[in-house]
């Protein structure tokens, strides 16, 4: 008999005021007695909508009923046969508009916790070293993959479990990509991302770091050096800018830039050698995930943070738990605000904004009402350093210095449903052919590129 209780069992957490001055882990993860009971809300559906509703298919009613047994083992063997990166995708993944999104026990209460569910099975196989042993012999056939992000790694993996000979090229020194540079510590700790890539390293997979494909070699010395077939999962990490005057004074980060320093880097460390500027008062200009992680990171750098987003809170793109999160934690929102204008002082360093409000008139093509400014309503915020997230783009390196390779008008790499590019043999997936999204839609992206990279060079014999 489930346990029909509406709610889910609360997840341990650091208090708010304590949280906002650290850069440990934010959520605790659930003890075994609380996965015990979460597990038990699960009604094992027939017609699991919750698998339907996952891009990369996991077959949660299997792994929960695992857990529901006390067979961790099982659970995690299940999990791993559909999803590679387990530890991350429960913690970042947005299960609320995924597999949790479909559950039925949400149409009159709280879904079932999902994400905490897999986040404590994969935490646990770390913990106990248990990795997938499902893999083929191997079959002879090399593969070459462009970048250690989600979409890269999961490519990998999965080729890797067939018996391909795998070699993933990757730009920075550290593997992992956004995972690595992108989300910060107080959302995934950087040990679970490196626990995951020696997951991988175990099966086989090769990582080879300081790579910049597109300089050091290009696509087409891959396929000299004996690579069968390419898949390109390098992301999209070019920022944008507002365009506006005052962009290049000093205190004007990306925050592409903002978090590779502080994720990366450490430059949050006072030992660190290339400590990050000490701000006291910060603007966030964005509202998606990426702004609230960089505004929950100069929170906790000591500075007074305000997002500054065009549209109303009912229109914020990042996740309800961001922003309940970013709000507990002290950060101030200024919502229906754009700025205009960033001033600066003698020295060239940031000092204020100035900013207009915003009302909401018709739907624009995305289908959200377009932000309009209301005539008169500027006004000035002082501040000394400004972050901008309001979105990125790939990098051209690649589809510069690799010719026939098709992208559309925002630089983006074209592809078929199946990862298939315009050049034979190359295969791309995740932020570099959609810009940018989600984790798991970058796993499901190289999930489906290594079948197809499967089925090619099958079909090549």
């Amino acid at each position: 008999m489930a346990d029909m209780t509406p709610e889910k069992t609360k997840m341990p957490e650091q208090a708010p005021e304590v949280r906002n001055k650290n850069f440990l882990e934010v959520a605790q993860g659930y003890t075994p007695e609380l996965a015990q009971k979460e597990s038990q809300r699960c009604l094992g559906c027939k017609n699991p909508r919750c698998v339907e509703g996952c891009p990369v298919n996991v077959p949660i009613p299997e792994f929960i009923g695992a857990v529901q047994r006390g067979d961790m083992e099982g659970a995690y063997r299940a999990i791993s046969r559909a999803n590679a990166l387990p530890a991350v995708c429960g913690r970042v993944c947005p299960q609320e508009s995924q597999c949790e999104g479909r559950c039925v026990r949400g149409i009159r209460g709280e879904s079932v916790g999902i994400g905490r569910l897999e986040r404590y099975v994969a935490d646990w196989a770390l913990e106990n070293g248990v990795s997938s042993d499902e893999m083929d012999p191997p079959n002879g056939h090399k593969v070459a993959v462009v970048g250690s992000g989600p979409a890269g790694l999961t490519c990998a993996g999965e080729l890797a479990k067939k018996g391909y000979s795998v070699t993933i090229f990757e730009a920075f020194h550290v593997a992992g990509g956004v995972l690595s540079y992108g989300i910060p510590e107080f959302r995934l700790p950087k040990s679970i991302v490196e626990k995951e890539v020696a997951n991988l390293e175990r099966m086989g997979v090769e990582i080879r770091l300081n790579m910049v494909i597109g300089k050091i070699m290009s696509i087409d010395d891959l396929f000299e050096s004996g690579y069968e077939a390419v898949f390109i999962g390098s992301g999209a990490g070019l920022p944008q800018f507002m365009k506006i005057p005052g962009e290049s004074l000093v205190g004007v980060f990306s925050a592409n830039e903002y978090l590779t320093r502080i994720n990366l880097m450490k430059a949050y460390r006072p030992d660190n050698p290339t400590p990050i500027f000490e701000s006291k008062k910060v603007a966030v200009l964005g509202g998606g995930n990426v702004a609230m992680d960089a505004a929950r990171c100069a929170k906790r750098m000591g500075a007074d943070v305000h997002i500054v987003y065009r549209r109303g809170e009912a229109e914020l793109p990042a996740r309800a738990e961001e922003v309940h999160h970013a709000k507990e934690e002290g950060i101030c929102f200024d919502l229906l605000c754009n700025p205009v204008l960033i001033q600066g002082d003698e020295q060239g360093r940031v000092k204020s904004m100035k900013v207009i409000r915003m009302e909401l008139g018709e739907p624009d093509a995305s289908g959200r009402r377009r932000p309009v400014p209301i005539p008169g309503s500027e006004f000035e915020m002082e501040v000394d350093t400004v972050i901008v997230a309001i979105g990125t783009s790939p990098n051209p390196l690649i589809r510069s210095t690799t010719p026939g390779l098709e992208t559309n008008s925002r630089g983006c790499i074209t592809t078929g449903e199946d990862g298939s590019t315009s050049r034979q043999g190359v295969f791309a997936g995740g932020d570099a052919s959609t810009g940018a999204a989600t984790v798991i839609l970058a796993m499901g992206a190289g999930k489906t590129a290594a079948r197809s990279i499967d089925e090619y060079l099958k079909g090549k014999n």
